[in-house]
């Protein structure tokens, strides 16, 4: 019986593979023009899939040709998925793998939605509608899903650029990151519009041509732009320390079956050490890690346990710190993923605080306080309490804006900070739970972006790498090794009052309201066509 569906299966998969080439190649196209890769493809890599809507506007083929060009990049830039279910999930690998097929089936659908609603926007009336119409529709809905469809890990067409390194990423400072992805995706079109004649003759490129131009000053108008950022007349110096604590070591100490003790040693003896080799510089404090202290921190407890001993080394070395650590959020009768910062007397500066958005099915599960039954379902899923927003540190003068891990990914936290009046973003990050290649990348350069929008340095400190630090200007300071002990003392440049910049007043809230503007003007001229025009 196997032998007589053979033949059936091997034609329907050619079948597929036939029909479906163009969505794919899109999906290989983004997949591999975005971190760790360079952006290669990201001013065309769409137009395949436009194609292929462009020649079946039909909604259920548009939306399968959107799913499967969403499946294929996934599977490409986020297979690290796979590797976090069997190192965090504690999952056999070949259930890790169905998890990841499972994530690139969901992870990315708002290609899908776009293309569905495209399809049904201008399906039927394509050929009867002024032909900008359709058209702008391509870009603007893709634009508009990458913003408003929630992502577990919110990436866009931008951050590559910061990867790539060309000026173009200055702009940010104007448009933000999602600016500079709406970009990316509109210029998609310029590149489509020769593919849509019978014949493509050189005149058919020219909008490529002047959109590849426009890019060109854009680098330029990028390398004039971080030029004229004010120089800092301040400087703070930063001891980060990376512990490279294993995770089996890290669930003991949080489960208190032992390691404890170990985990403290060895981050104090790398502080240590930090302090040793920069005797002659005054350190204004050390960072450690998210979570990095292994025992619940509580203000009002201080005095006990392995929290006087923390105390202890600080008040002996004359140092100020600001650290991860698990406490207890008595109100909503959950632990908490937070942040605390003590002076050199082993004094708490500030109140603790407690991490805000925290990560779906890492740090808490949706649904879960309506649905209990999930909690059940899911027991190695964390059920963190949520924090109130939002905070700044004092370390002497300096205004530490407070960020934990997955808060980076997000420009209206770090906006918060900066119009709280931070001098600094501190972020504190456990990669751990994704192995050795491309999340760390992905994640570092996110987290760092937010230097760029907002021109505030960003000094991040993480369990396992990437430990990093990037002035205002987007230059990327000593990088850590992954997955090795190691400290750093960071000199970092800042303005005592920094300037607010275009972004943080208005670049936040210029892009989507350009991009509603603009689905309104389309959807008008959709609307006055399909009701007065011709059929």
């Amino acid at each position: 019986m196997i032998g007589k569906f053979e033949p059936k299966i091997k034609s329907s998969l050619k079948s597929f593979l036939l029909f479906f080439r163009l969505p794919i190649l899109s999906g290989f196209l983004i997949g591999t023009s975005f971190i760790p890769f360079p952006p290669w493809a990201s001013f065309f890599c769409l137009v395949p899939l436009w194609l292929f809507w462009w020649r079946n506007p039909n909604p259920k083929h548009c939306f399968w040709g959107g799913w499967v060009t969403a499946f294929i990049l996934t599977l490409i830039g986020f297979y690290w998925v796979a590797y976090t279910a069997y190192e965090f999930g504690h999952m056999p690998v070949p259930v890790a793998l169905l998890v990841l097929l499972l994530f690139c089936t969901i992870g990315h659908l708002h290609f899908a939605l776009a293309g569905l609603v495209w399809a049904w926007l201008v399906g039927k009336h394509k050929d009867s509608l002024a032909r900008w119409v359709p058209l702008i529709l391509l870009p603007l809905l893709v634009a508009m899903a990458e913003r408003y469809f929630p992502m577990i890990f919110p990436w866009n067409f931008g951050y590559t650029w910061m990867y790539s390194s060309l000026p173009f990423y200055q702009l940010a400072e104007w448009i933000g990151f999602e600016g500079l992805s709406v970009w990316s995706i509109f210029t998609n079109l310029a590149f489509l519009l020769p593919f849509l004649k019978k014949n493509r003759e050189k005149k058919h490129w020219k909008p490529a041509v002047a959109a590849m131009g426009l890019f060109v000053v854009a680098n330029i108008a990028g390398h004039i732009l971080v030029n004229r950022v004010p120089d800092p007349d301040r400087k703070v110096n930063v001891l980060v320390v990376q512990a490279n604590i294993g995770n089996l070591e890290k669930q003991y100490a949080e489960k208190g079956w032992g390691f404890r003790s170990y985990i403290i040693n060895r981050y104090t003896k790398l502080t240590e050490e930090g302090l040793n080799q920069n005797a002659d510089e005054k350190i204004d404090f050390a960072l450690w890690p998210e979570t990095a202290f292994p025992f619940q921190l509580h203000a009002n407890k201080l005095e006990f346990s392995y929290a006087r001993q923390l105390i202890s080394f600080l008040q002996e070395k004359g140092l100020a710190l600001v650290t991860g650590s698990y406490s207890k959020d008595i109100k909503q009768n959950k632990t908490s993923n937070s942040l605390f910062s003590f002076n050199p007397q082993g004094e708490m500066t500030n109140p603790q605080y407690n991490k805000t958005l925290l990560l779906a099915f890492g740090e808490y599960i949706p649904f879960g306080d309506r649905f209990p039954i999930l909690k059940t379902w899911l027991e190695e899923v964390a059920d963190f309490a949520r924090g109130s927003g939002p905070s700044i540190f004092h370390q002497g003068n300096i205004r530490l804006g407070a960020q934990i891990c997955y808060e980076g990914l997000f420009p209206e936290f770090s906006k918060s900070l900066a119009d709280k009046g931070a001098h600094l973003i501190v972020n504190v990050t456990n990669d751990s739970w994704y192995g050795k290649f491309s999340e760390p990348y992905q994640h570092m350069y996110m987290t760092l972006a937010r230097a760029i929008e907002l021109r505030l340095p960003v000094v991040r400190s993480t369990n396992t790498g990437f430990t990093t630090a990037v002035t205002a200007k987007g230059e990327i300071m000593a990088r850590s090794p992954l997955y090795v002990e190691w400290h750093h003392l960071y000199r970092i440049p800042y303005l005592e009052n920094p300037p607010r910049t275009f972004f943080q007043v208005y670049g936040i809230y210029l892009v989507p309201a350009l991009l509603w503007l603009l689905f309104f003007i389309t959807i008008g001229g959709l609307f006055y066509r399909v009701q007065f025009g011709k059929h």
